[in-house]
């Protein structure tokens, strides 16, 4: 009886691993796959503004440079106090 039972524990120590083995390429699966959607979420929106800020300050230089001068001084003054 005793043999049985060292087979019952080495049986629900495999299933362990393996259940530990399906969790982790779960979770590196997850992981690759938040990495590719963050970088694409974060970096194209961010590529999609800078065109449009360069595409305005090339229609309107003039009201582009008052913009980038009052941000400066607003930054200026916060970073002052």
């Amino acid at each position: 009886m005793s043999t049985n039972t060292s087979h019952d524990t080495a049986s629900q120590g495999t299933r362990r691993d393996a259940t530990q083995e399906k969790i982790a390429a779960v979770a590196d699966s997850a992981a690759s796959t938040i990495c590719e959607a963050g970088s694409y979420y974060v970096a194209e929106p961010a590529k999609d503004v800078f065109s449009l800020l360069r595409e305005y300050s090339k229609d309107k230089p003039d009201v582009a440079a008052m913009w980038a001068f009052g941000v400066g001084i607003m930054i200026g003054w916060r970073l002052r106090r």
